[in-house]
């Protein structure tokens, strides 16, 4: 078979992010068709994923058992939507005796940013983590591998902890718009990417240079990468941010 049709599905945000590509094998230098669903769905994505997987199978005239991999957002994320994407993903594949394709939604992030610029060659992906905190990781684009190299792994930090990249660097993800002036790389980036968010279709075409790679992994292995243990403040620890907050606006 020279086709490989990819599930890629992303519920790290509050968005239920499903696509479906089809590449042919042939021409994998070619872009490959892909559709997709990309919908506001808050805290009920579970509801959502397998009408929207349904809805993409029968507009590209495919059928489920046609599917190769399902690749999905491991995080990190929202706790409960990164579960809901692992669950479905290893649902899925397991039904269809397919393999799962993990992808890291920082680097879906840095993926998205040079979809829509080209020269994005060094990426910064940050994302507001609540709590006061981002999710961050540092990415270079290898032209000769065709593939991103990974220059800082995804960690948790405090958004005025970031040091900027020494080169010309993408700022991608939303901690800009979320933390503004707190986070002091923004200023330093030459391209703030405020769209380059995790987003099943750049998902999809990560996932598919890592299934043509072999790096794929058993549905039973299927599983979130969290990076945070806490999933949410205590009552003392929110006082003491509502209070700095309250403290910044009397400035």
């Amino acid at each position: 078979m020279t086709r490989t049709v990819l599930l890629a599905i992303d519920t790290s945000t509050e968005y239920c992010s499903v696509a479906l590509l089809s590449s042919d094998e042939r021409h994998a230098s070619a872009s490959p068709p892909i559709w997709s669903r990309h919908d506001a769905t808050g805290a009920v994505s579970s509801a959502r994923v397998l009408p929207a997987v349904r809805e993409l199978f029968d507009e590209a005239g495919l059928s489920l058992a046609d599917c190769s991999a399902v690749a999905f957002g491991a995080g990190p994320g929202s706790f409960t939507g990164l579960r809901t994407a692992a669950g479905v993903a290893q649902g899925l594949a397991f039904g269809l005796g397919v393999p799962v394709v993990p992808v890291g939604t920082l680097l879906v992030c840095a993926e998205s940013a040079r979809l829509r610029d080209t020269t994005a060659s060094r990426v910064l992906a940050v994302l507001d983590a609540r709590m006061d905190e981002v999710y961050w990781a540092d990415y270079g684009w290898d032209a000769v591998q065709g593939e991103w190299a990974v220059l800082s792994r995804p960690s948790l930090a405090a958004p005025d902890a970031l040091v900027a990249p020494p080169s010309a660097f993408t700022l991608a993800g939303n901690a800009a718009a979320a933390f503004g002036e707190r986070l002091p790389v923004a200023s330093a980036a030459h391209v703030v990417d405020h769209e380059a968010v995790p987003h099943a279709v750049p998902l999809a075409h990560v996932a598919l240079r890592a299934y043509r790679a072999g790096r794929t992994a058993p549905a039973e292995q299927a599983a979130p990468e969290y990076i945070r243990d806490k999933v949410a403040q205590t009552t003392a620890e929110r006082l003491a941010a509502r209070t700095v907050s309250n403290g910044e606006l009397a400035r």
